[in-house]
C-alpha cells in the first residue's frame, strides 16, 4: 500500500495545526458558525443530530493493521467504542466531542491518515474494487491508478469549491464491483487490441434525489491521459454546473440538461488545451506508484486441509459465502461480515477492529480492505489457514455466513444519527435480520441485495439494491418506500417504486411477502433479480397491496 513521504506527512501535519487554530477561534467566538462551517467540512467534520460526526478517509478502501488499531484506539478514547464503515469505504465516528477533533486528527496523522476531502464540495475519496490486485477476473490492478488520482485530486485548488460533491470510482476487473456507472466519473480499465492499457470513461452517474446511471463519454482513453481527461470533465462541470440550487448542482443534472453529445463536445474542446500538459503521466510515474502495490510474499500450501473440516456445517456455509477466488493457487480472499444481528450494519466495535488487525497480521500480510457493502476483507489468506481463521473470527462475531444474502444489508446511519434523515434505517435493518435468521433458508433463497437509506441522499444506495428501502416523511411520521429491480455492477439498473409507503411496523412482513412471491415464482436456480426482471413488478404488488396492486 502507499506510504507517505516527508512531503505528504508535512502537508497532513500542517493541515491539523491549521484546523486546530480555526477551531480555537471558533470556540472563542472569533468565528461565527457560518464562517466555521466550511473549515470543519474541509476536515471531515459534520454536525449531526446528537453530536459531531468525523469521517475519516480510507483511500480506495485499503488499511494497514497499524491504522486499524489506531482507529480502534480512537473509538475508545474519543467516541463510544465503535466506528461505522460507510459505502464510500471510509469510517465515521458518531460521538466525538468538538474540542477533541484536533487530537483525533493528530492521532490519525501519526499513522498516515486524515479526514481531508471526506466532505464538502470537492473530489471525495477515490473508490475501487475491494478485491483489486487479487481477484481472478482482474484485467489490470486499478489501485495504483486510484492512488495517482488521489494524489492529483487532494488539495487541487481549482476543484476545492465545486458546485457540489464529486465522486470517482475505478475498476480493472471484468466484473464491476465499484459501481462505476453510479459515479460522477466512472473509470473501467482494460487492455485494448494492441494490449495497451486503456480506459472506458463514464460520466454523469449518481444516486440521491435524482438517480441516473452514467453515460459513456470515451470508449477508449490512453492511460497517459487519465488525469488530463478527468481534469477536462471537472473544468466543464465547474464552469457550467448549477450553483443556484443544490438539488440540481450535481454533474448528472448538467449532463442530462446538455445531453451527452454536447457535454462531450465541451470536454473534448477543453481537453485539447491540456492533454499534453504537465498532468500527462508517463511510465516513470506509473512505475513509481506501482511499486507501492507489489505482490506480497505468497507461499505454497503445505497441504489442503479444507476437506477434513467440510463436514462442519457452520464452517462450510461460511466457506461458501464469505471466501472468494484468488489469482494465486492455494489462497482465498475472506470477507468478515459486519452484518450480524448484534449490531448496526457496517458498525465495528473497538474489540472487533483490534481482532481484525491481528487476524490481518497473522493471515493476510497486515492489510485490510473495506467494501462498498460495509464489510471488512482479508485479501490474501492461505487455504490451509481458513479453518483456524474462522475459529478465531467467530469469537468476535465476524463470521455470519451471509455475504451476498438478504441479511447482508447495506444501511446508512439514518435518523438515529443523521440530521438530514427523514427516518431511521438501523431499526428496519435489525427487524429484517431478526425475522430472517434461519441461515439454511437464506442460503436457499440465494443472492439478494437489500439496501436501506434514511433519506433521498441515498447513502445506503437503495436505488441499486435488488430490494431498496427509502425512509420518507409523511405528515411528520416515518414511513418507508419500497423499490424493486435495482442492480449494481455491469448490468446496473435503478429500482422502481412499487407503490405507497409503509410504516415501520409493517416493513418486516412486507419483506416476507416480497420474498414469498419470489419463492413461488422462481425457476430452478433463478436468483431474485433475474426473477424480478422476468415476471415484472405486478405479482409483487398484488401480494403486498392486494388485487389493487398498489394503485391506491
Amino acid at each position: 500500500m502507499y506510504k507517505y513521504d516527508s512531503l505528504d506527512q508535512t502537508i497532513v501535519n500542517e493541515r491539523v495545526t491549521q484546523y486546530e487554530g480555526q477551531l480555537e477561534r471558533f470556540l472563542k467566538k472569533e468565528l461565527t458558525e457560518e464562517e466555521f462551517r466550511p473549515l470543519r467540512l474541509q476536515n471531515g467534520l459534520y454536525i449531526q443530530r446528537h453530536a459531531p460526526m468525523l469521517r475519516v478517509a480510507i483511500p480506495y478502501g485499503l488499511l494497514s493493521s497499524t491504522q486499524l488499531k489506531k482507529l480502534a484506539d480512537i473509538s475508545v478514547k474519543y467516541d463510544r467504542g465503535y466506528g461505522h464503515f460507510s459505502t464510500r469505504q471510509n469510517i465515521q465516528f458518531n460521538w466525538p466531542k468538538l474540542e477533541d477533533t484536533p487530537k483525533i486528527l493528530k492521532e490519525l496523522a501519526s499513522v498516515e491518515m486524515h479526514a481531508i476531502q471526506t466532505s464538502g464540495n470537492c473530489i471525495r475519496n477515490i473508490t475501487t474494487d475491494q478485491f483489486a490486485g487479487v481477484t481472478p477476473d482482474e484485467i489490470i490492478d486499478p489501485r495504483y491508478l486510484a492512488e495517482i488520482i488521489r494524489q492529483w485530486s487532494t488539495f487541487h485548488p481549482e476543484f476545492a469549491l465545486l458546485p457540489r460533491k464529486f465522486k470517482i470510482a475505478i475498476t480493472g476487473a471484468s466484473k464491476d464491483r465499484a459501481i462505476v456507472q453510479a459515479h460522477d466519473i466512472g473509470l473501467e480499465v482494460f487492455s485494448d487490441i494492441n494490449n495497451e492499457m486503456a480506459i472506458k470513461v463514464w460520466v454523469g452517474g449518481g444516486l440521491g434525489r435524482t438517480p441516473i446511471l452514467g453515460s459513456v463519454i470515451k470508449e477508449s482513453l490512453s492511460w497517459k491521459h487519465i488525469l488530463t481527461y478527468c481534469e477536462a470533465i471537472l473544468r466543464v462541470y465547474n464552469l457550467y454546473g448549477r450553483r443556484d440550487n443544490m438539488y440540481k448542482a450535481r454533474i448528472k443534472i448538467l449532463v442530462k440538461a446538455l445531453g451527452i453529445d454536447k457535454f462531450k463536445q465541451l470536454v473534448e474542446r477543453e481537453w485539447e488545451s491540456i492533454k499534453d500538459g504537465p498532468n500527462t503521466i508517463d511510465e516513470s510515474e506509473i512505475s513509481r506508484i506501482k511499486a507501492f502495490f507489489s505482490e506480497p510474499n505468497y507461499k505454497a500450501n503445505k497441504e489442503n486441509n479444507l476437506k477434513k473440516h467440510i463436514s462442519n456445517k457452520s464452517f462450510s456455509q461460511w466457506l461458501l459465502r464469505c471466501t472468494h477466488g484468488h489469482k494465486k493457487k492455494g489462497y482465498r480472499s475472506v470477507t468478515l461480515s459486519l452484518k450480524s444481528n448484534h449490531q448496526a450494519p457496517g458498525d465495528a466495535t473497538s474489540d472487533q477492529m483490534r481482532a481484525v488487525a491481528l487476524l490481518a497480521e497473522q493471515y493476510s500480510f497486515g492489510e485490510i480492505r473495506v467494501s462498498h457493502e460495509q464489510n471488512l476483507i482479508l485479501a490474501d489468506v492461505l487455504e490451509d489457514n481458513l479453518f483456524e481463521l474462522w475459529e478465531k473470527a467467530k469469537i468476535h462475531q465476524l463470521t455470519t455466513p451471509n455475504i451476498g444474502l438478504l441479511t447482508d444489508i447495506i444501511c446508512c446511519p439514518g435518523g438515529d444519527f443523521c440530521s438530514l434523515a427523514n427516518a431511521k434505517s438501523i431499526p428496519i435493518a435489525k427487524s429484517i435480520q431478526d425475522i430472517f435468521d434461519d441461515m439454511d433458508y437464506l442460503h436457499d433463497i440465494g443472492e439478494i441485495n437489500l439496501n436501506i437509506s434514511g433519506c433521498m441522499n441515498a447513502c445506503g444506495h437503495h436505488h441499486v439494491g435488488h430490494i431498496g428501502i427509502l425512509g420518507v416523511d409523511k405528515d411528520g411520521s416515518e414511513w418507508y418506500q419500497l423499490t424493486l429491480g435495482g442492480n449494481q455492477g455491469n448490468f446496473a439498473s435503478i429500482g422502481k417504486v412499487i407503490g405507497p409507503s409503509f410504516s415501520e411496523e409493517e416493513m418486516p412482513k412486507i419483506i416476507k411477502k416480497i420474498i414469498s412471491t419470489y419463492v413461488k415464482n422462481r425457476h430452478p436456480d433463478e436468483i431474485f433479480i433475474d426473477c424480478v426482471s422476468r415476471i415484472g413488478l405486478d405479482p409483487f404488488k398484488r401480494e403486498v397491496y392486494g388485487e389493487k396492486g398498489g394503485d391506491i
